[in-house]
């Protein structure tokens, strides 16, 4: 089923609420009306019988009712409405007055006389509603009565159908205006969605740089706007840098690759002894292992960016795995008598064999860069919400304008020294991949011709 468009589908929406509160309103004036209409009545009703009952209690017996109405008529006469019929509580129960076209005798039977006042609503035989009040009244001389008063409430019919007349004539076309008007308050209301599908319509891969106007948007779509943009800011930081990383990525193996060609093509050009078929072997042997360093660094930076990655994290010690990481490095410090120490020790939330490759990265560059016959630290501190696990060591140091971008991928300090040592400039991006996959981040701080420190720092795991 083919979904209809937004505009439609709240227009509809508004326009049945608006049609459905439009109806209840008129429903709940008719009601209204009817019952104002119906109190005014029994209120005239009420009215009319205490003057009767004040005229019958001057001195008016059955009689003189019979003989001489004049006062009861007054009450009636003039009144088209009104119909009186006063009954006496004698055996025969005989009428001893009736004023009005409209018979009531009827009444008599199905309206019980009661001491207080009593309303009945019936119809006559021209379908017109009327209200009759009933009750029983004491004369002058302690006689009582039956007093049946009637109101035609044929006006009061007349009023409620013209308004039912109005209101059926009123309402298509309230429901237009209020459709039009919902539409129009909807597509009004809807108009800044335009803006994010035109600059939608423009973002490409190749050009990310269109981006949506917050000013005077509604609240809510300000934050949709917001939050459009913040996806555009990093898809543009995702493309640029897998960008650079392409670019550096074939810069790197275009080296090696060109090596192993010029050197085959080289070595085939013309006949050659046994020997220099042997040192070219050799020699792309070596080349060929750094390529395939250069792609397992690849695949692991691959693992560590997906976040699937957390799924093995438990608590580890830093001492812990620091001091496997050194018995790892012993022989390699024992060539240069250098000394590796460690102190502190802290609980972590993570992958004990990435957080191995994190240290071993450091401490393999710091291996390296120390002079012979010195000391490295590593030390584990907690402060506040935070573990540092650091590594520092003396020599060269660090120029600080390279700092800042240390663990980008395939930054070296030195291109041509790394690459005879076999570098292949990941290293340190792996150290950052792995501390970003556990929510801390690596630093460093170099002073050159002294020391150079880097650091791991974690989130701090609390005591359960």
């Amino acid at each position: 089923m083919k979904a209809g468009s937004l505009s439609m589908r709240l227009g509809l929406t508004v326009s049945m609420m608006g049609a459905g509160l439009v109806l209840l309103l008129a429903t709940l004036a008719y009601v209204a009306l009817t019952h104002e209409l119906e109190k005014l009545a029994r209120k005239n009703l009420e009215s009319k019988m205490e003057q009767i009952q004040h005229s019958l209690a001057q001195g008016l017996d059955a009689n003189r009712i019979r003989a001489r109405p004049h006062s009861l008529m007054d009450l009636v006469i003039g009144h088209d409405n009104f119909y009186l019929t006063i009954v006496g509580t004698a055996p025969d129960e005989s009428v001893l007055l009736s004023i009005g076209a409209k018979p009531q005798e009827p009444l008599l039977t199905d309206f019980a006389p009661r001491q207080t006042l009593g309303y009945l609503n019936w119809a006559d035989s021209n379908d017109n509603q009327v209200l009759s009040a009933s009750s029983l009244m004491r004369l002058a001389n302690g006689e009582r009565v039956r007093v049946l008063l009637s109101l035609d409430r044929m006006d009061d019919q007349a009023l409620l159908s013209a308004y039912l007349r109005a209101t059926l004539i009123a309402l298509p076309m309230l429901l237009i205006l209020i459709g039009m008007g919902a539409w129009w308050l909807v597509q009004r209301g809807l108009a800044p969605l335009k803006q994010f599908s035109h600059v939608a319509a423009k973002v490409t891969t190749q050009d990310l740089t269109h981006r949506l106007s917050i000013d005077n948007l509604p609240h809510e779509l300000g934050e949709l706007a917001h939050g459009f943009n913040v996806m555009l800011d990093r898809l543009d930081a995702g493309v640029q840098q897998l960008s650079q990383f392409s670019d550096d990525l074939a810069h790197e193996m275009r080296a090696p690759l060109t090596n192993l060609m010029g050197k085959a093509q080289l070595t085939l050009s013309r006949q050659r002894p046994p020997e220099e078929y042997k040192a070219v072997l050799e020699s792309n042997t070596e080349e060929l292992e750094r390529l395939a360093r250069i792609v397992s660094d690849m695949l692991f930076l691959a693992q560590v960016s997906h976040p699937a990655a957390r799924g093995s994290f438990t608590h580890v010690s830093l001492a812990d795995e620091a001091h496997r990481v050194m018995d790892l490095f012993a022989l390699s410090a024992e060539d240069k008598q250098l000394t590796l120490t460690l102190s502190g020790d802290a609980q972590v939330q993570g992958d004990r064999l990435m957080i191995q490759r994190a240290l071993s990265n450091l401490l393999s560059n710091a291996i390296r860069h120390s002079p012979a016959a010195s000391h490295i630290s590593l030390l584990v501190e907690a402060y506040g919400n935070q573990v540092a696990l650091s590594v520092s060591n003396p020599g060269p140091g660090i120029e600080a304008q390279h700092l800042p971008h240390l663990f980008e991928r395939f930054y070296r300090v030195d291109s041509s020294r790394a690459r005879t040592e076999g570098g292949t400039g990941l290293g340190l991006a792996i150290v950052q991949s792995i501390m970003a996959l556990h929510q801390g981040q690596a630093d460093v701080r170099s002073l050159p011709g002294g020391f150079t420190l880097f650091r791991l720092v974690f989130p701090r795991v609390l005591p359960e």
